[in-house]
């Protein structure tokens, strides 16, 4: 029974850190997004916008293998009974809007969306490496 909960938790420890390399992917991405959004603020023209939103796409590609890790490690830690409740989205709607209404008020919506969920990722981050320094202590 021993080696069953050590191999349990060897399992969470892995799909933890999974998860915590795809969260730093997405991270990297919304920063990227969230860079170009400036510089679009700034002035930039139809390219910016068209940097922009690919990098938004990126991320958001991102946080879907993210979301999938989080589940994977959500399910294993289950196994070793510690809880994980996260969620993350990106909406679409601004996307739209801001190709099709540029303008200073839909640029900073998309602005401040790229910055919640920036939020949304640290807060993943910070609670990942908190489980996973659980993990370890078993």
């Amino acid at each position: 029974m021993e080696n069953l909960n050590y191999v349990e938790i060897e399992q969470a420890k892995r799909a933890g850190q999974r998860a915590l390399e795809s969260l730093y992917d997405v991270q990297e991405s919304l920063g990227s997004a969230r860079n170009w959004g400036i510089f679009d603020l700034l002035g930039g023209g139809f390219l910016t916008d068209m940097m922009k939103h690919s990098k938004i796409k990126d991320a958001a590609f991102q946080m879907e293998n993210a979301r999938e890790r989080l589940l994977d490690f959500q399910r294993e830690l289950k196994d070793v009974n510690l809880p994980l409740e996260l969620r993350m989205e990106v909406g679409g709607f601004l996307s739209f809007a801001d190709f099709f209404f540029d303008g200073l008020i839909t640029d900073y919506l998309v602005q401040s969306r790229i910055g919640e969920a920036r939020e949304q990722v640290e807060d993943a981050i910070y609670q990942v490496k908190h489980l996973l320094e659980r993990l370890e202590q078993l």
